[in-house]
């Protein structure tokens, strides 16, 4: 099962060199993964039916009990075959429907390709958390696949209205999961259908939150605006997305879950009521729209709540009923809508008003069309007509509420009735006053896959009792009803008939007032739920401008002022009512006096920051409480702490002061008296907070602490540094997501600022003409020696000839030249013991970084370029792929991160042992080296070439080459 999914995203990834060498063709290609699951499907037929089932699994996240577990039972054999199958058809018909200089051809194969991978794979899920994942990639492939024509502005409209209403839906299903899961005990579905937990409210509530996203999915009311939108998107997408594969995946999760959760009262209320609404909304619009793709829209968000009333009915024979009519729909609604594609690329227009006298001109089409439309109808003996009268037999002999139900159902079926027969007559009747429609030839091979649809409708009405007993092996799952129903096309006359033989007559009689009926649905017509929700949009964006222009006001003082008040308000909110402090151990003022005496002069320094006005004073003394916090460390006995705190704050600084070179010596905002008593007791009141939520933390403990048990475990593979073992081996996780967060804000910030290119080569001495910007900067002192009688009498520096004599100190660069390399030996050795004395990845990145940061000082951007010949990028990208390649290579052990280490013996190193850990630590280094070199040269050397264009000291031919109006 898995080889079969991942060969769908496999050959989806080769989708463009395919279609770059086979053009159109290349579907065919793309289609053979399909296939194999549609044949791997039929040879678990028999084994399904009679209720075995095919399972594989793969620990996932073992401390949570989550896997990527797959199983196939009659239920998924039923939906593999539709998405499979329907999916083999589709990119088929695909390679007749497209030319091969069809715009983005290569992007929108691998998209589909994929999206049959991802819905393959969501049908096959056995726990709740792959089916999320899984669900969420339909999601991101329907909006790529929707907004395939992105040029067209309603096309990314509706890609995103698809997009921000399935993923609501899906962001509160992933709770309803959680709460599920917790409350069962297990994520696997298989489990909590078997057995369910308990009925609480947080079941209940899980269930809606369930029922939020599986209604959002198959479109149901008030979620179905987005599918009619949705076909925006080319004909084959309709055809497989919103037909067969995509809107199904509702109903899938529906009929999944009814069996476990169909008795928890909010269940049947919610399904019943939406599903009927549904049906008879969207039937009722398809009666008065001319465009036949929408007609089978709005028809497919009727049939849809009809669905999902039979799967959440939750009874056995409602169970048989509704995945015969899955089956039923997927057959015939894809067809149509590959009809409709073959009709709009014969005829150039979709209007059914345009359209006229195309059963004579196109009588195989039409007659594919007549026998699709025959099986949505539900007339006999088309496969539409076994299903519909199962579901009308199931609701008649169900209690009073399904009794209800199919009154509503008769009646949304009388309007299926009616708009079958306007898509079949709109589409290929001859109309009076209206020419016959010009087409031009249709090929075989792209009228092949709906006629392979619509025969499979019709030979599967008198066929039915061949998917008997499939159906059966899942409708079983809930109680045995006194008469449980089987499949066949006839059942003799009774009521049941009569209800069918109402709906066909109510049909005709609507379809034979058509005018009269789309007159009056164009009146009585309410607001488009598309209009209500461009509406919501709407007022959404303007109430965020006027809670935007309130709020922000361009002052970061201001901001801080709002956060930090309302963290005051939640922490006090929670402390004043629980009380913690009640029983708690009393805080003890230090541990030493030592402490107390650092903890002192922090504090001084941080308040002295409230009264300072330049800004190099105020970095200076925030620079202060950070090496206070080191010291604190120090004394507290954290050296790989303090070691940090003491390398962070020092590139804090000089990061401060470079940027200040390009901003005002003093603070520009006035600060009145009042706003200064203001913001003086806010942050002390932070602070005090802060200081308390910390002690109570910390008394609350009740689990007797973690410490030990690390030390020993650290012990126990011959280590001694703890914190470094945490980082790397017990919490590797965390520092993969830290390091990548660092690497992203890092190279966002610095872009965002300053527009530059990572791949720029512009740091050459070639492009100066004139001064450096360390020259510019600077003026001419009278009465001093000037140029050479300051210089060095020879080169300490790789550039140090491209400063201005007056500015090169003899002692400055000799004292870079000798500490640079030391410093890079020391950030080796930082790296390498980390196991057993401070150090790590991420202290030894920033120490390397100190050292091109001395370079740099010492010897301007030039001498940077020459210490760091490559782009920071490089050593980003490198640290954050040795990283996440040492993560993946534990898969060979069974487990991500799994910590390996090889002993080994050298001539004349003695003993030695190499862990993988060390090499997951090396690559943080990387990272860490990289940031600090972005972050210099976008604030340093960046700037530096900013002062020089704007004094015209660089070439015109270096300056005009960057590309960037910053420069």
């Amino acid at each position: 099962m898995i080889v079969l999914v991942l060969c769908h995203f496999v050959l989806a990834a080769c989708a463009v060199p395919l279609v770059r060498r086979l053009g159109r063709f290349a579907f065919v290609v793309l289609a053979l993964p399909p296939a194999a699951a549609t044949v791997w499907a039929v040879t678990e037929w028999s084994g399904t039916e009679s209720g075995r089932a095919v399972t594989w699994s793969w620990e996932w996240i073992s401390t949570y009990d989550v896997s990527v577990a797959l199983r196939l039972d009659a239920l998924a054999e039923l939906m593999v075959l539709l998405a499979a199958g329907v999916g083999m058809l589709v990119l088929l018909y695909c390679a007749s429907y497209f030319t091969d200089d069809s715009p983005k051809l290569a992007p929108f194969a691998g998209n589909l390709l994929a999206f049959a991978g991802a819905m393959l794979a969501l049908v096959l899920a056995d726990d709740l958390i792959t089916l999320y994942v899984f669900w969420e990639l339909t999601t991101v492939f329907s909006y790529l696949l929707i907004g395939h024509g992105s040029e067209l502005k309603k096309n990314r409209r509706s890609a995103l209205q698809a997009l921000t209403v399935t993923t609501l839906g899906g962001l509160a299903m992933l709770v309803g999961f959680l709460i599920l899961g917790e409350a069962a005990g297990t994520y696997r579905i298989s489990a909590i259908v078997a057995d369910p937990p308990h009925q609480t409210l947080a079941v209940s509530v899980a269930v809606v939150l369930v029922l939020c996203g599986a209604l959002s999915k198959s479109a149901i009311w008030p979620f179905s605006l987005w599918l009619p939108n949705a076909m925006a998107a080319p004909t084959p997408v309709s055809a497989y997305l919103h037909a067969a594969a995509m809107v199904k995946a509702g109903v899938y999760l529906v009929a999944r879950l009814a069996p476990a959760f169909a008795d928890v009262p909010v269940w049947r209320p919610v399904v019943l009521v939406l599903g009927g609404a549904t049906m008879l909304l969207g039937g009722w619009r398809a009666l008065r729209l001319n465009d036949l793709k929408l007609v089978l829209a709005y028809g497919t968000v009727s049939q849809l709540g009809f669905l999902t009333v039979l799967a959440g009915a939750g009874n056995r024979n409602a169970a048989l009923a509704a995945v015969a009519m899955i089956l039923a729909h997927a057959l015939f609604k894809a067809a149509l809508f590959l009809v409709t594609g073959i009709v709009d690329h014969a005829a150039g227009t979709r209007d059914l008003r345009k359209l006229s006298g195309l059963a004579r001109s196109m009588p195989y089409v039409c007659t594919f069309a007549v026998l699709a439309a025959g099986s949505m109808a539900a007339l006999p003996p088309f496969l539409g007509f076994a299903a519909k009268e199962a579901a009308l037999d199931a609701l008649l002999h169900g209690d009073t509420a399904d009794r209800w139900v199919l009154a509503v159902i008769v009646a949304g079926s009388v309007l299926t009735v009616a708009y079958t027969f306007r898509f079949v007559w709109g589409a290929f009747a001859r109309k009076p006053g209206v020419a016959d429609t010009p087409v031009h030839r249709v090929g075989a091979a792209l009228l092949a896959p709906p006629a392979v649809l619509a025969v499979a409708g019709l030979v599967l009405g008198p066929g039915v009792g061949w998917t008997d007993r499939l159906f059966a092996a899942y409708a079983d799952v809930y109680p045995a009803p006194a008469h449980p129903y089987h499949l066949a096309l006839w059942h003799g006359f009774g009521l049941v008939l009569l209800l069918s033989a109402l709906t066909w007559a109510g049909g005709a009689v609507l379809f034979a007032w058509r005018s009269a009926v789309a007159r009056f649905s164009r009146r009585a017509a309410w607001p488009t739920a598309d209009s209500v929700f461009g509406h919501l949009l709407l007022g959404l964006e303007r109430v965020a401008l006027q809670v935007t222009g309130f709020v922000q006001r361009g002052s970061l003082p201001g901001y801080l002022a709002i956060t930090l008040m309302v963290m005051l308000a939640g922490q006090l909110a929670v402390l004043f009512t629980d009380r913690p402090w009640e029983g708690a151990v009393a805080p003890r003022a230090w541990d030493t006096p030592l402490q107390g005496a650092v903890a002192l002069l922090t504090c001084a320094a941080a308040l002295s920051c409230l009264t300072v006005s330049r800004r190099m004073k105020a970095v200076v003394l925030a620079g202060l409480t950070g090496y206070g916090a080191a010291l604190l460390f120090v004394v507290q006995g954290a050296p790989d702490l303090a070691l940090t705190q003491f390398c962070v704050e020092t590139v804090s600084m000089i990061v401060f002061v470079l940027v200040l070179r390009r901003m005002p010596v003093r603070f520009e905002e006035s600060i009145g008296t009042w706003r200064r008593a203001l913001r003086i007791p806010v942050a002390l009141v932070a602070a005090a907070t802060v200081g308390v939520a910390v002690w109570v933390a910390g008394a609350a403990r009740v689990a007797e602490p973690a410490g030990t048990p690390m030390v020993e475990e650290v012990a126990h593979h011959g280590l001694k540094d703890v914190v470094a073992t945490i980082l790397v081996d017990l919490r590797a996780w965390d520092t993969m997501g830290e390091s990548a967060v660092l690497a992203a804000a890092a190279i966002g910030v610095t872009s965002l600022i300053y527009l530059h290119r990572r791949s720029e080569t512009s740091m050459n001495r070639e492009e100066l003409r004139g001064e450096t910007a360390w020259t510019l900067s600077g003026g001419r002192l009278a009465g001093l020696p000037q140029g050479d009688d300051t210089a060095p009498e020879r080169d300490w520096l790789a550039a140090g000839s491209t400063l201005a004599p007056e500015h090169r100190s003899v002692v400055f660069e000799v004292v870079g030249r000798l500490v640079f390399h030391p410093i890079l030996v020391l950030s080796l050795y930082l790296l390498f013991c980390a196991e057993n004395m401070p150090g790590g990845g991420f202290v030894a990145g920033l120490v390397a970084g100190l050292g091109l940061i001395t370079r740099y000082l010492a010897g301007g951007r030039f001498e940077l370029a020459e210490a760091a010949p490559l782009q920071p990028g490089l050593f980003t990208g490198l640290g954050l792929f040795l990283s996440t390649a040492v993560a993946l290579g534990g898969l060979t052990e069974g487990t991500v991160l799994h910590a390996w280490t090889h002993y080994g013996h050298l001539p004349l190193f003695g003993d030695y042992h190499l862990s993988t850990s060390v090499l997951f630590d090396f690559g943080v280094y990387l990272l860490v080296l990289g940031v600090v070199l972005d972050i210099v040269r976008a604030l340093g050397a960046k700037v530096d070439r900013q002062i020089e264009r704007a004094a015209g000291a660089l070439t015109p031919a270096s300056d005009a080459g960057t590309g960037d109006p910053n420069r």
